[in-house]
């Protein structure tokens, strides 16, 4: 397993959580992985497509993102106000002007319910898709599809966390990967984050890189480096099969490319960056809890989205990147009047870039991008300037990956508080989402599946609309 890790610890509202920094690859010697996988011929099970996971951590309100309600009261509808897309009679809140000129590009649920309003009960349910085994949809999908890229060893199940790409410094962000990189009732080997227990290779493929060196691609390679000697020089290597071997070296050789950034024209950086949308000072010194706000901060998150369209391309077959910040209560988190200029914006122009990007290198068939979040906010605007927590709608957007883009799903109710058309549920996300990846009827005569599995990954009912 090798893995960028942090020994730091996050922070949401519901408390403190320790968390791993970003596992890069993985070797499961202990399961189905990239030797039992370059040794078996392709069954074409697995479609030709990449999903990512944009995953709002906190819970998004569905006011101030995708269903205004400017016709409500002043009390519930947008506070920012609205913003013509070129859908005729469809609006995005106020923040999102560069997403509203491609919203024929775009499938927007306004009908999306689970009803579970717990930050860590809904963020779990929603990154499963409500599935009975508790897995994570970036774990189902490494349990079918295998860990590793068969090709170049990159892994299957990627969890792209602010501080993957971010000099952290004194800074700490607030990402919870636990909520939203769950297993479940799978192996851990099936997992984005947490370490196997594999075995001395992988216990030896742990990889540690300051906070401040992450992104210095002279300081990454180096380590890399280091870790191949390593490797190389490691007894269980000497003592594993020549085809054991052939997986660490795929593997060693495709990491450093995939997650050098400055590989990228520079243009293009400057295209998705969000560092100009950080939390003002003004809104910190208004909490006590300082660096709580701190870690709202959207920053990275051009980069997360720019890695994540690298990863596409480097064979990946799920990723999910994490946007802490989104949890708008007001007093000691976030208020919607200070929240919203910051992580809004930054994910418009995150996500715009994304679109584009993958759109002009011909991906957007083969890519296919899920926004969403753990919950939706409270119709009222509460006492202190914020929204609650509301497991009754859902944002939801879907954008590619060959399904029916340009259109609006389902209706919510006058105050936007709950679906009133064409309600979706997880198990439709998790339907859709499967469907995207495999090819459903040669997964149920897959041997080496446990039928559990199959049957989890095949239960779900597609989105009728987006097929």
């Amino acid at each position: 397993m090798l893995t960028l890790y942090s020994d730091k610890k996050t922070h949401n509202c519901q408390g403190y959580s320790r968390r791993e920094l970003l596992k890069i690859g993985a070797l499961g010697l202990g399961g189905l992985g990239l030797p039992e996988l370059l040794a078996q011929e392709s069954h074409g099970y697995v479609k030709d497509r990449t999903v990512v996971m944009l995953n709002m951590q906190g819970g998004p309100s569905q006011y101030e993102t995708f269903d205004p309600k400017m016709d409500a009261p002043s009390e519930i509808r947008s506070v920012f106000g609205e913003v013509k897309t070129n859908l005729p009679g469809v609006r995005f809140g106020g923040h999102f002007k560069r997403l509203a000129k491609m919203a024929d590009k775009m499938a927007v649920v306004r009908s999306y319910r689970h009803g579970i309003s717990d930050h860590a009960k809904a963020a779990m349910h929603v990154a499963a898709g409500g599935n009975p085994t508790g897995a994570c949809m970036g774990s189902l999908f490494s349990r079918v599809a295998g860990i590793t890229n068969t090709l170049n060893g990159m892994p299957a199940n990627t969890l792209i966390v602010p501080a993957a790409v971010e000099p952290e410094g004194a800074r700490k962000f607030n990402s919870v990967p636990t909520r939203i990189a769950n297993t479940g009732k799978l192996s851990s080997v099936y997992g984005a984050f947490d370490p196997s227990s594999g075995g001395d290779v992988l216990d030896d493929m742990k990889l540690q890189v300051p906070h401040e060196r992450i992104m210095d691609q002279l300081s990454l390679t180096s380590s890399l480096d280091a870790l191949k000697r390593k490797l190389d020089s490691s007894s269980a290597i000497h003592q594993a099969s020549a085809l054991q071997q052939q997986a660490v070296d795929v593997l060693m050789n495709g990491v450093g490319e995939a997650f050098n950034l400055s590989k990228e024209n520079p243009k293009l950086i400057e295209r998705y960056d969000t560092s100009q949308f950080d939390v003002p000072k003004a809104a910190v010194d208004r909490r006590k809890n300082k660096d709580a706000i701190r870690g709202h901060s959207p920053i990275s998150l051009g980069k997360q989205m720019l890695l994540a369209r690298r990863l596409c391309e480097a064979g990946c077959g799920f990723i999910t990147v994490s946007s802490p910040g989104w949890d708008m209560h007001g007093a000691h988190e976030f208020a919607i009047t200070d929240g919203m200029p910051v992580l809004g914006p930054a994910v418009d122009k995150a996500v715009s870039a994304f679109i584009e990007d993958i759109e002009s290198r011909g991906l957007t068939e083969k890519v296919l991008l899920v926004i969403t979040g753990e919950f939706g906010r409270t119709p009222k605007i509460n006492s202190k300037g914020g929204r609650d927590h509301w497991g009754n709608l859902c944002p939801l957007v879907f954008v590619g990956g060959g399904l029916k883009m340009g259109q609006v799903i389902g209706e919510s109710d006058k105050k936007g508080a709950e679906p009133i058309t064409n309600p979706i549920t997880s198990n439709d996300l998790l339907g859709t989402i499967m469907h995207s990846l495999f090819d459903l009827g040669k997964v149920r005569t897959l041997a080496n599946i446990p039928r559990d599995v199959q049957d989890v990954v095949g239960s779900g009912n597609a989105i009728s609309e987006l097929i």
